[in-house]
């Protein structure tokens, strides 16, 4: 007899911790018994069955077997035994798998049973109840339970997960391993690579910060959630929770471009007549653009009118400098002249300037100096090719996080 008082205690405290069904867990406890009284008193081959009547506490025990014929299995005679094909051939699918008298029941013997049985179907025969087992059995079904709580709380993991990929997560930095950060979700561990981190930026076990849930990995036996903080999307929804008007539809962000640590530029337009974009994302006396910088680790963040009008977009995106002329040309190019005291301003420190205007544009744009335009300058010459896009995170990684999270 079970102790049902411990069962449900243990049951209720692990369902709350893990966030996995109760019915689940009593399942995942069934099943290690049965593999338990598998490994103590019954063959190899055979499919054993535990139910607990959570009622009384009493245990009952059942061998399950498979109606089968001769088109879905092989019935072979002793003298065929020695031709027979491996197992591995079998598994790979070569030949019907082989009759086995512990897990199989023929079909004319089902009918003499049960009538109106048929092929497939699954028959239940009691088994001697037992409830002492011994030390590996007890060891089976130990490993037993543990899997099927693993495999559960995954499942619970996933389904809390699945469709955030894109969404802003709070959680605490746990450890560091070979460059990488784990952070602790709640109920989860997720991974931040190195490259997916905001450069310059100093981490802290014991920190909380918030981060750009950049994957979810479905594959590997623990659920892969990768993050980051370099992300340029990471930026737009952190402005989507600091601006009331994005959440609204009000505002939009049409594009963005980043250096993370360094520089961000944003182009945001209204759907709404009289709103101005640009002052609602820069919020009262700086305060929304501000809480966004600070939480990029003081990032600057340019903010600019979004145009569908090429010139003046370009023209917006090398701000803060101002432009004078801009010169259109073939297969997204553009000249843009600036007076020289602006030009070291568009196009920013190392080419900065320029390289993420001609990102959020998606033009290759050339700052050259109103007074000599023939001229083309240092660093003044940026197109898509410069810049580059985030990491893309490897699968490779995600088996990495995934075995030393387990580890852990």
């Amino acid at each position: 007899m079970m102790d049902l008082k411990n069962i449900r205690r243990a049951v209720e405290q692990i369902a709350d911790e893990k966030g996995i069904d109760s019915s689940t867990i009593i399942e995942a406890i069934e099943t290690s018994i049965a593999a338990a009284y598998k490994k103590e008193y019954e063959k190899r081959g055979e499919v054993i069955k535990a139910q607990i009547d959570m009622k009384t506490g009493a245990l009952k025990f059942w061998q399950v077997k498979t109606v089968v014929d001769d088109t879905t299995v092989r019935i072979v005679s002793k003298e065929d035994e020695e031709t027979e094909a491996s197992p591995e051939q079998e598994s790979e699918g070569e030949f019907l798998p082989r009759y086995n008298p512990d897990r199989h029941i023929l079909l004319d013997e089902t009918r003499e049973i049960k009538k109106d049985a048929e092929l497939g179907e699954e028959l239940t025969f009691p088994l001697e109840t037992h409830e002492t087992f011994g030390r590996i059995a007890a060891q089976t079904a130990k490993q037993v339970v543990l899997q099927k709580l693993r495999e559960a709380e995954r499942e619970s993991i996933m389904r809390d997960f699945k469709g955030k990929e894109g969404d802003i997560v709070s959680g605490v930095i746990q450890r560091f391993e070979r460059g990488n950060i784990y952070v602790d979700l709640g109920r989860a561990i997720g991974v931040m690579f190195q490259s997916e981190s905001i450069p310059g930026e100093h981490y802290r076990a014991g920190d909380r910060m918030r981060f750009f849930i950049l994957a979810i990995q479905e594959e590997s036996r623990l659920p892969g959630i990768v993050l980051s903080r370099g992300h340029q999307k990471f930026v737009s929804k952190l402005f989507a929770l600091e601006v009331p008007e994005i959440t609204d539809g009000i505002v939009q962000i049409n594009a963005i471009a980043r250096e993370a640590g360094s520089r961000s530029k944003i182009a945001v337009s209204s759907t709404m007549d009289g709103v101005d974009p640009v002052g609602a994302c820069v919020g009262q006396r700086g305060t929304r653009v501000m809480t966004v910088s600070n939480e990029l680790s003081q990032e600057k963040i340019d903010i600019i009118q979004w145009s569908e009008d090429p010139a003046v977009f370009i023209s917006n995106s090398l701000s803060p400098a101002k432009v004078k002329d801009i010169e259109i040309l073939p297969r997204r190019e553009a000249k843009v002249f600036v007076d020289d005291d602006q030009l070291s301003l568009a196009i920013g420190k190392g080419g900065q300037n320029v390289r993420l205007a001609a990102k959020l544009t998606g033009w290759k744009i050339d700052v050259r100096s109103q007074a000599e335009p023939e001229t083309e300058q240092p660093e003044g010459v940026a197109d898509l090719t410069q810049s580059e896009e985030p990491s893309e995170t490897k699968p490779e990684d995600v088996a990495e996080n995934n075995q030393a999270a387990e580890g852990s």
